[in-house]
This record gives C-alpha cells, structure tokens and sequence, in this order.
C-alpha cells in the first residue's frame, strides 16, 4: 500500500487529524440519556445494603478482565484473577493459587481503574503492558513487551495471500514517538476542558489508541483500560458498579466493523461515538438490572427470613431470585425443583406446597403436570427505625 497516496486510505492520513468531529444531532440525545441512567444507577446502589461493600467492586473489575481478555480469544483463570483482585481490594476468603498473569492484569486494572489521578505517561502505558505479557520472555513467539513496535508494517489483513484484504493499517513507525505523544498530552488536557464531555473523551481516547496501535499485542486491551480510565475520571463512583467489556464481547462482530469503517472514513467519528455510547447505555442497562435484582433479593428475604425455610427450598427460592439462565424466569416446575434440591418427588411436592402457603411462591396459569410457580411479590423494603 501507498501510505503517500494523495487519496487518504486511513483516517490518520486526513490532513485534519487528529482533530476529529461528530454530528451533534445523533450524540446529545445518547449523550443526555447516559448521564441520566448513570443518576438512576447511582441513586440504586445507595440503596443497596453495604453499597460500599468491596466485593461489588471485586465482582465489576473481575467481570471487566475476563471479558476484555475474551474479546481477544482469550480464555482466563476466573478463581487465578478474582484472588488476585481480592488481595488488592482487601476482600478476605479468596485466597486461591494466583499465577503471573492474573497478577499482572490486577495490577493493571486496579492502576488503570483505582489510580485514575495519577497521569497517562509512555512510561505508565510500558509497565501496563509487562503487566499484560508476564510471561514473554518464556515464550516460544518473541514479543516486544514494555516498547513500543517494531518497523514492520502494522496491519490486520484477511483472505488469501495473493490477494489479501488489509481491515486496518496503523501509522508507520517512524511516525509512532509523536503520535502518542500528542495522544498522551491530548489525554492529560481533555481531563479538565469543559467543552469535551467526558463520557465522549472515553470514547475518544479508546478509537484514538486503537488507531495508532503502538505495541505489538494488547493494543485492543489497552484501549478499552484507557477508556475506562477516563470513565473513572468523570465519575469515579459509579465505574465500579459496570463494565462495558462485557457488552462489547457480545457484540464483537460490531465492535470490529464500526472500528474498521470508522478507520476509513473522515475524521467524523459519529458513528464509532454512537456504537459507544449505545453500548454503554447497553451496560448501564444491565447494571440496573443486576441492582434491581439484588435489591428484590433483599426485600424478598426481609420478609421470609423468619418463615422457617428448609435449606433445599432456600437454594431454590435462591435460584429463582438470581433471574437469568439459570433463575427460571417461567417459572419453576415440580420436576425441576426436584432436580435442583436434589429431593425425591413427592417431597418436592411438599417442599413447595408448604411455599405456597407461606407465600413464598404463587401459581402461574395452568395445572396438573405443567404447574409452575413464580416468586410472590415481597411488596417494599419495612421502613428503616429512626
């Protein structure tokens, strides 16, 4: 490829970059509507019993790890990291093996995510990246870790080897050192320039990074810690309460595809802004739901804790309190919390005819073998004493 062409290929050769736009029209809307779901999501975890409780910060940071490292193929040791994290965070009964790799990536999030006062530096981004490949120098493929890449081209390419595809091409080399360094300064200003929204700069600094691709590997890891680095510097609170990580691995393709084409375009960045703010939003989405599920959770036990439960039914309710795949959100049947409590027939029959008139659960519509059963509403929170 002609990197000198007069038709720019890449969006670092526009004449104009990196001083990049977007059309306000499609930003404000998702703009406003972020900010107020982050007010929502901060007004429920005050509700929470121990919102400040360590281990939910544990939970969002181990989450963000493993999916981050999953977006790029990589399978981690979730107990390996958690105890590494837990540690870090002071959360005690998580003592676990730990290797070089689940310690380096909990010193990087936690110095990404718990230090964010603290500036942006060449040197800050090496030590990210010895934390990220521990194990390099052991490994059979040689790797430039803590260093910027090499003079080799940088680019993603598919398809046969007489007539590739190249997805993306970053800057060449010799032009890396000045690249980030503008970057880097960019990053430290834009902290405190109140024109530049600061859930935009994330969003920013995530493209900008990936862009320049400055290392050999990790870049992608890289750019999603430095983007939540600059969500935890507007709004240090509410980071660890999610992680877009996760909704970015469920829609890999289209993190991929918004990069690629945003890459070719102009220095418009509307529709790679839109894509992240829309997964955000995603994110917060599903913060509150996890919230709302605890916070049913708590209202439901307020209520039945002195109800007499046997153990079985307590890991069933239990189940059916945590929703999702594996909560029966149909609803229960008596074969089914048969097999959960690990009881015969006719006690689970039992089991949940004794919830039905404690009211525990309800019937749903239907009979005979079909019957399932939901949780009863607890009805609210009992007012707090004075």
């Amino acid at each position: 490829m002609n990197v000198s062409s007069t038709t720019p290929t890449w969006i670092w050769q526009q004449p104009d970059w990196p001083d990049v736009h977007w059309r306000e029209s499609v930003i404000q809307p998702r703009l406003h509507q972020a900010w107020r779901t982050l007010g929502i999501l901060l007004g429920r975890v005050g509700a929470l019993p121990g919102g400040d409780d360590p281990a939910v910060t544990l939970d969002t940071l181990l989450q963000n790890i493993i999916t981050s490292s999953a977006i790029e193929g990589e399978r981690l040791n979730a107990a390996s990291v958690r105890s590494s994290l837990a540690r870090r965070l002071g959360v005690e009964g998580e003592a676990v093996a730990v290797s070089p790799r689940s310690e380096g990536l909990a010193e990087m999030m936690m110095d990404a995510i718990g230090s964010p006062d603290t500036a942006l530096t060449r040197e800050r981004l090496f030590q990210w990246h010895r934390w990220l490949f521990p194990d390099a120098e052991a490994s059979l493929v040689k790797l430039r870790v803590g260093q910027w890449r090499g003079e080799e081209p940088m680019q993603v390419v598919s398809g046969r080897l007489d007539k590739p595809r190249v997805h993306f091409e970053a800057p060449p080399r010799g032009m890396l050192e000045d690249e980030m360094a503008a970057f880097l300064a960019w990053f430290e200003a834009s902290r405190h320039d109140p024109a530049l929204d600061p859930l935009l700069r994330a969003g920013i600094a995530h493209f900008w990074f990936v862009t320049l691709h400055p290392f050999e590997d990790g870049n992608g890891r890289l750019a999603r810690a430095i983007a939540d680095r600059a969500l935890a510097q507007a709004d240090r609170q509410s980071i660890r309460l999610y992680t877009m990580s996760a909704a970015i691995l469920a829609g890999r393709q289209d993190y991929y595809r918004v990069l690629e084409t945003s890459q070719r375009g102009s220095t418009d960045l509307t529709d790679w802004l839109a894509w992240f703010l829309d997964i955000l939003l995603q994110t917060l989405a599903d913060a509150l739901a996890g919230i709302d599920r605890t916070l049913a959770k708590t209202r439901f036990w307020q209520r039945f804790a002195d109800a007499g439960l046997l153990p079985e039914q307590i890991k069933v309710l239990n189940r059916l309190l945590d929703g999702g795949e594996r909560g029966f959100e149909g609803g229960i049947s008596a074969a089914q919390y048969q097999k959960v409590a690990k009881v015969s027939k006719a006690t689970a029959t039992r089991h949940l005819s004794d919830l039905l008139a404690k009211g525990c659960l309800e019937k749903l519509p239907g009979g005979g073998r079909s019957t399932r059963y939901r949780l009863a509403d607890p009805g609210p929170l009992p007012a707090a004493p004075d």
